[in-house]
């Protein structure tokens, strides 16, 4: 049995002293100190040149000729076995001392397989940990995923309930009115009608009376005065065509109270308090801000929103030298320069550079032989139609044919001041009936 102090030299010579740690592959040098082959070799080659052969010892400081290592055998066997307690690679000389008597002690290799299937053993629970996280993992994405989907779900249910109850308020406001307006047109049916039947009743008596008379004697007969007991037949015509005009309107209404709306004025016009007429002013005002309001352009809308019908109204444009007027898109941007044309949602003509022109893509040159100081303006919403008249003259100017899906609103272009040569007031007419049964003045 070795003693504690030869025991203790084989540790320290078990050492490299260049690394500090067991020896790996030792050699032996000339004056008998073991080193790491690696360790010496890279020492020759930092320590002197390439020229010289004799290197000091590390330890000891005595020559050695470079390349004349030896292969320690006994040392490289000296760390074979480690000792299980505490994971210690320990030489053989050191497995029989006192310290390490009662330890059980292992060969490298058994030890090493040995904690090699303790790891493995320690992976399996390890893999069901990741798996369980990973789980995990996919289930709180699963659930936040579906909270988003259910989140996104009740705001799509939501803004529809508000937009069926607007949908169904604006039914229910249209059909009110609708029947209101047939209430008040079915009185004045009735009342037509009461008074036509009254007037053939009152035909019907003269009639009997005229062949009663007709089968009088010729003395008798000649002094009837029929000029006398004829209604004139224009009183008839008028009274059947009031009639008739009363079932137009049922079937085909016309609206002509265009009014404008504030919000959408552009900050460089005025507006006359009862909103019938729009002026460039000289300066820019300062108006509320309104997502509704023509930005740059000098523009302004109709208040009143057309769905369908047959709508006619007029504007006095008077001595203007620029202008535009028609039906637009409720949906047309407020924002930058647009140019008026069908494609970008307007329909209109106007005055430019002293040209009449119908707004389209290139533009289209009206032919105009008497200027108009009125433009009379005749939406077909149902027939996709845009008529535009001379009121002046009673003439035709253009016809815009297109399909309708959307709200169309009145258009107003009245253009800048111009130094002042602009400035007159573009102005909404109150139209009158020419004749009896007619509303549109343009027929």
């Amino acid at each position: 049995m070795a003693s504690t102090a030869p025991i203790g030299q084989a540790l320290e010579e078990a050492i490299c002293s260049i690394c500090l740690e067991y020896l790996t592959e030792p050699v032996t040098i000339d004056c008998g100190h073991n080193f790491c082959q690696a360790c010496i070799t890279q020492y020759c080659e930092q320590k002197e040149p390439r020229s010289r052969t004799k290197v000091p010892c590390p330890q000891c400081q005595a020559d050695f000729q470079k390349g004349t290592f030896r292969p320690n055998r006994q040392l490289a066997n000296i760390v074979e076995n480690i000792r299980q307690e505490d994971a210690e690679t320990i030489c053989v000389v050191c497995r029989e001392s006192r310290a390490h008597r009662t330890h059980a002690v292992f060969p490298l290799e058994e030890a090493a397989q040995d904690y090699k299937m303790k790891l493995l053993s320690a992976l399996e629970p390890l893999r069901k940990e990741l798996q369980e996280t990973l789980e995990l993992t996919l289930k709180e994405k699963k659930k936040s995923m579906k909270w988003q989907v259910e989140n996104q779900r009740w705001s799509i249910t939501h803004e529809f309930k508000k937009l069926h109850q607007f949908l169904s308020e604006e039914e229910t406001l249209l059909l009110q009115r609708l029947a209101e307006e047939e209430k008040v047109t079915m009185q004045r049916l009735q009342a037509n009608i009461t008074t036509l039947s009254k007037q053939s009743s009152a035909m019907q008596q003269l009639i009997t009376e005229m062949e009663k008379k007709c089968r009088q004697p010729a003395a008798e007969l000649l002094q009837v005065r029929l000029l006398t007991i004829i209604p004139h037949p224009s009183l008839q015509h008028k009274t059947l065509h009031s009639v008739t005009r009363s079932l137009d309107l049922v079937t085909n209404p016309i609206s002509m109270d265009v009014t404008l709306d504030p919000e959408t004025a552009n900050s460089w016009l005025i507006l006359s308090e009862d909103r019938k007429s729009m002026k460039p002013g000289n300066k820019k005002q300062d108006l509320p801000k309104s997502p509704e309001r023509f930005v740059t352009m000098p523009s302004v809308l109709g208040a009143e929103r057309f769905m369908g019908g047959r709508y006619y109204w007029e504007v006095e444009v008077g001595a203007k030298i620029y202008w535009i007027l028609g039906v637009c898109r409720e949906s047309v941007s407020r924002k930058g320069q647009v140019r008026a044309s069908p494609a970008n949602g307007y329909w209109a003509i106007g005055l430019c550079n002293g040209e009449y022109e119908a707004c389209t893509w290139p533009s289209t040159s009206l032919p105009v032989s008497v200027r108009p100081s009125r433009v009379g303006i005749f939406l077909d919403y149902g027939a996709g139609e845009v008529t535009f008249y001379n009121v002046t003259d009673k003439s035709h100017l253009f016809t815009f044919t297109d399909t309708f899906s959307k709200p169309l609103r009145p258009y107003f272009y009245p253009g800048y001041s111009e130094g002042g040569k602009n400035a007159s007031p573009l102005v909404i007419c109150s139209v009158q009936a020419k004749d009896e049964g007619s509303i549109c003045p343009i027929q």
